[in-house]
């Protein structure tokens, strides 16, 4: 823009905010778009400015985003390619495409430009961050992951990470055609879920866990009541009979922290066939244990490994340190009793999210093992079988 059409859009916006506050609360965005593109007609007309309709599209457009979205990140929530947006501070934002991180052609005017645009997404949840709590987990309406951190934890400004999923979820067949995973990989696990095998998908940060747990629930009989229960609501299971359950962080006054654990809990209370836990981390990987020993076997979760052998570990040391005096050793059983199948993915240097390792739990002398079903061995998939 020219500096005069950057005043106007300037004076527009101020008139914006302080005339028309309401529409900030409209629950439609479409409704909001449309009051201001009339608002802005108006004061263009009272101002007697012309304006050729490409820049009042332009205009409104990014108006809109400003005062009722999320500002300069808004076109890159818009584009249907990107699957993650990273703000490192005001004047380094990158995304990701096809699995590849790039620097995008967007900055913010400064630190409190970063600030309101993650004041835009909490508010509206009743969510906090500030000096006493500055970090925060939400969602945006689409479904978005949203994680936001202050400094001086963020040494370089306001940070923001938000994790975007695909319109439609993704099934096996589509992983299976993106070379996620070979046919008879995926044939297996069809299998195991239907015969109610409970299996954790395990894997690095942004390794597909998620993904690839959605698209094998989504082989449960549709017959079946299933409980799924979340940090930030991810799953989107194409089924009819299914609860879903979100935590809830501490209000202003540092009550009313609802955590995985006490919905897992509760979920045992709802009459649940299967229970699907979005990432176990913690003690609540003890009482979903639990629950697949007590009927609820099916059950699903994901968790951080690097690898399958690393899981089994993890999850014995999360158990014990979520109820004390809880030995690694008692835990070993119910491991045992409770979980069928490991299955690993993973990022590979392509980007590409694939699996790696299907695993089946076996005890041997008095310890857990995992013997292989599947495995990938120099970029090559083989059979253990």
């Amino acid at each position: 823009m020219n500096v005069d059409a950057v005043t106007m859009r300037s004076r527009v916006q101020e008139r914006l905010l302080a005339e028309e506050p309401a529409m900030m609360h409209e629950p439609s965005r479409w409704e909001r778009r449309v009051r201001v593109r009339a608002a802005v007609a108006r004061y263009l007309s009272e101002e007697r400015v012309a304006v050729a309709p490409a820049e009042m599209a332009t205009l409104v457009r990014e108006l809109s985003d400003e005062i009722t979205g999320l500002g300069p990140l808004e076109p890159l929530l818009r584009d249907p390619s990107v699957t993650e947006v990273m703000v490192n501070g005001c004047s380094r934002v990158y995304v990701e495409r096809n699995g590849r991180i790039e620097r995008a052609p967007v900055t913010l005017s400064g630190d409190e430009a970063v600030r309101h645009v993650i004041d835009r997404i909490v508010a509206p949840l009743g969510l906090r961050i500030d000096e006493s709590s500055p970090w925060v987990d939400a969602r945006l309406p689409d479904g978005s992951r949203v994680h936001a951190i202050l400094p001086p934890l963020a040494v370089g400004g306001p940070t923001i990470t938000i994790r975007r999923f695909s319109a439609v979820p993704l099934t096996v067949d589509d992983l299976v055609a993106r070379g996620a995973m070979p046919a008879e990989w995926a044939e297996f696990l069809v299998e195991a879920v239907r015969a109610r095998r409970s299996l954790i998908v395990c894997g690095g940060a942004g390794a597909g866990k998620t993904t690839l747990l959605g698209a094998l629930a989504a082989h449960i009989p549709d017959h079946e009541r299933v409980i799924t229960i979340e940090d930030a609501a991810e799953l989107r299971l194409q089924r009819d009979h299914v609860v879903a359950l979100e935590t809830r962080p501490a209000n202003v006054e540092g009550r009313g922290r609802v955590t995985v654990r006490d919905l897992v809990r509760n979920a045992l209370r709802m009459r649940p066939d299967r229970i699907i836990v979005g990432e176990v981390r913690g003690g609540e990987v003890l009482d979903m244990l639990q629950a697949m020993n007590t009927g609820h076997d099916g059950s699903m979760s994901t968790a951080h490994a690097n690898s399958p052998t690393d899981l089994l570990p993890r999850l014995e040391a999360m158990a014990a340190l979520g109820e004390a005096g809880l030995s690694q050793a008692a835990v070993r059983p119910q491991l045992e009793a409770a979980l069928d199948l490991v299955v690993h993915v993973s990022r590979v240097a392509d980007g590409a999210r694939r699996l790696t390792a299907v695993c089946e739990v076996v005890a041997h002398d008095g310890a857990l093992t995992l013997e292989s079903k599947f495995q990938t061995r120099g970029g090559a998939s083989w059979s253990a079988r």
